[in-house]
C-alpha cells in the first residue's frame, strides 16, 4: 500500500508534466536564452522542467552547441527524469507476480502437514473429519491472502505503467518541440 500511495503522489501531473509549462518556456525564452535564475526556478517545477532547464543550461553554457549536443543533454536528462518515474513499479511487479506463489506455497505447506498429522492418529480412516476440513479451509486461506494482495498490486502496477509511459510520450514530444524552438532562437 505504501508502493501505490507513493506512486500516486509522485506522479500527479502537476509534478511531472503541468500541460502550459512547455508553452510558458517558450514564451520566457521566445527573445533570449533566460539567466540562470529563471532556469533553475524552471528546472524545480516539475520533471518536464528539468529536462526543459537542460537545454536552456546547454544554450547558456555553450551558445554555438550542435544541434546533437543540444539534444544529447536534454536526452540525457530525460533518461534520469524517466528512471525517477519507474522507480518502484518493478518492486509493485514482483509483489504482484510473488503474492499468489506465496500464498499457493502456504497452501501445501499446510496441506501436508494436515495431511500428515491425520496419518498419524491410527489406521485408516481413523482421522477427524470435521478436523481435516477445518485444517484444510486454514490452508486454503494462505492461497486467498495471496490473491488479495496480487490482484490489487496487478492493478496499480499496470495502471503506473500506462501513466508512466504516457508521460515520457509527453516528454519525448515536449522536448522535440522545444529543441526546434531553441534552435530558432540560437539562429536570431
Amino acid at each position: 500500500m505504501a508502493l501505490i500511495f507513493e506512486r500516486f503522489i509522485s506522479l500527479k501531473t502537476a509534478r511531472v508534466a503541468p500541460p502550459k509549462l512547455l508553452d510558458e518556456a517558450i514564451a520566457v525564452s521566445s527573445q533570449m536564452v533566460p539567466g540562470p535564475d529563471v532556469v533553475s526556478q524552471l528546472a524545480q517545477n516539475s520533471a518536464l522542467g528539468e529536462v526543459l532547464a537542460t537545454g536552456l543550461r546547454t544554450l547558456n553554457s555553450h551558445p554555438r552547441c550542435s544541434e546533437s549536443d543540444l539534444r544529447a543533454a536534454m536526452e540525457g536528462a530525460g533518461r534520469v527524469v524517466a528512471h525517477r518515474l519507474e522507480r518502484y513499479l518493478s518492486a509493485l511487479a514482483t509483489i504482484a507476480s510473488a503474492a499468489p506463489l506465496l500464498g499457493l506455497l502456504g497452501t501445501v505447506i499446510g496441506m501436508i502437514e494436515i495431511f500428515g498429522s491425520q496419518a498419524g492418529s491410527g489406521g485408516v480412516g481413523s482421522g477427524n473429519p470435521a478436523q481435516l476440513a477445518h485444517g484444510i479451509s486454514v490452508a486454503l486461506y494462505n492461497t486467498a491472502f495471496g490473491l488479495i494482495v496480487a490482484i490489487p498490486a496487478l492493478i496499480f502496477w499496470r495502471y503506473f505503467r500506462g501513466r508512466v509511459d504516457a508521460y515520457l510520450l509527453t516528454l519525448e514530444l515536449s522536448s522535440e518541440q522545444f529543441v526546434r524552438h531553441l534552435l530558432r532562437l540560437r539562429s536570431k
